[in-house]
C-alpha cells in the first residue's frame, strides 16, 4: 500500500523527534514489546523457524521505503524484510518492527537489539568490520528529483549552476554536486526531505538530491504526479541486510534475497512503492549479484 500526501505531512511533523532520535546516544537498552516487556525470544536467541518473533530494524520516516502509520508499516524495505522473514519461516504477525535511525544501526546489531536491519543500509568497508551483511538486495545511486515540467532541462548534476538544490542538513549529497559537478549550485539545507519536497513543489528549489529510490519513494508519497526522478544516477550504494556480528542467518537471508529476485517479487515491490514516478532501477546494476557469506 502506498503512502499519500498525508505521509509527507506526518513526516514533517515528526522532524524534530527524528532529529532527536538520531542524535541520542545509541541503543543502551533493548527495545520493548507492545506490553512494555522486553522481547525474550527471537531469531537471534534461538526463536527461529517460525517460533517466537523476529525483530527487524527499519526506518519509520521514509515514505516508499520504511514508513510507520499507526500500526501499519509500508515501503520497499518493509516488503523486502517481510519476504525474507516469511522465507525464514515467520508469518507477518511474528515480525516486531524496530525503528533503526542511521547513527544507531551498528550499535543495535552489535547489542543484538534486532535480528536484522533493512533500512537503506549501504554496505561499506568500515561497516563490514563491525557487523555482518547479506545481500545486496538493491543498488541505489545518487540522483535528482525535479518537477516534471523541467524534464529535459534538468538532466543531471552538471546542469545545476545557478539553480537551487535541496538536501537535508548534515548530508554530503548536495555538497558532492557542488564540488564535483556544478560549483555555482545554490545549496538549500532543510531538516528533512519532506520539507525539500514542499520547497520543490512550491518552486523555491529546482531539485532535491539523495539516493534514487529514496527520491522515488518521496515522489510516490507526494502523489501529485508532478515530480519525477531524473534517472541519471552518479554514485553506487549497495543496500544490504545488516546482521549481528557472527550471525548464523547470513546464508538463509541470502537465499531468500535470491528467491525474491527469481520469482518476480523484487520487481513487484519496486513497482508498487514507486508507482507514478517514472522510476526504473539502474538495469546494469539491478537486481544485484549477492555476495558470499563469510
Amino acid at each position: 500500500m502506498k503512502t499519500t500526501r498525508a505521509a509527507l505531512a506526518a513526516v514533517a511533523a515528526m522532524g524534530a523527534l527524528t532529529l532527536a532520535a538520531c542524535t541520542a546516544e545509541p541503543g543502551a537498552e533493548e527495545p520493548e514489546g507492545d506490553d512494555g516487556a522486553t522481547t525474550t525470544e527471537s531469531a537471534t536467541d534461538g526463536g527461529g523457524g517460525g517460533e517466537g518473533s523476529i525483530r527487524i530494524g527499519i526506518k519509520f520516516d521514509q515514505p516508499g521505503l520504511g514508513y510507520q502509520d499507526g500500526n501499519e508499516y509500508t515501503g520497499f524495505d518493509v516488503d523486502v524484510a517481510t519476504y525474507i522473514a516469511e522465507q525464514l519461516g515467520y508469518t507477518a504477525d511474528q515480525i516486531e518492527w524496530v525503528e533503526s535511525p542511521s547513527p544507531q544501526r551498528e550499535t543495535m546489531l552489535q547489542n543484538e537489539q534486532v535480528d536484522m536491519i533493512v533500512a537503506t543500509y549501504s554496505i561499506t568497508d568500515e561497516r563490514d568490520e563491525v557487523v555482518d551483511f547479506a545481500g545486496p538486495y538493491f543498488v541505489a545511486g545518487q540522483d535528482l528529483l525535479i518537477r516534471s515540467d523541467d524534464a529535459g532541462t534538468i538532466t543531471g548534476p552538471d546542469v545545476l549552476d545557478g539553480r537551487n538544490l535541496c538536501s537535508v542538513s548534515g548530508s554530503t549529497s548536495a555538497a558532492r554536486v557542488k564540488e564535483d559537478f556544478s560549483p555555482d549550485t545554490q545549496l538549500v539545507e532543510l531538516n528533512g526531505y519532506s520539507e525539500c519536497i514542499q520547497y520543490l513543489a512550491g518552486g523555491q528549489v529546482d531539485a532535491v538530491t539523495t539516493d534514487d529510490i529514496i527520491l522515488a519513494g518521496l515522489a510516490a508519497a507526494d502523489g501529485s504526479g508532478e515530480l519525477q526522478v531524473v534517472g541519471n544516477p552518479f554514485s553506487e550504494e549497495n543496500y544490504g541486510v545488516g546482521l549481528p556480528p557472527g550471525s548464523e542467518m547470513c546464508q538463509d537471508v541470502t537465499d531468500a534475497i535470491n528467491a525474491m529476485f527469481d520469482d518476480g517479487s523484487w520487481e513487484q515491490f519496486i513497482s508498487a512503492n514507486t508507482e507514478g514516478t517514472g522510476f526504473s532501477p539502474n538495469a546494469e546494476l539491478n537486481p544485484p549479484e549477492t555476495r558470499e557469506c563469510a
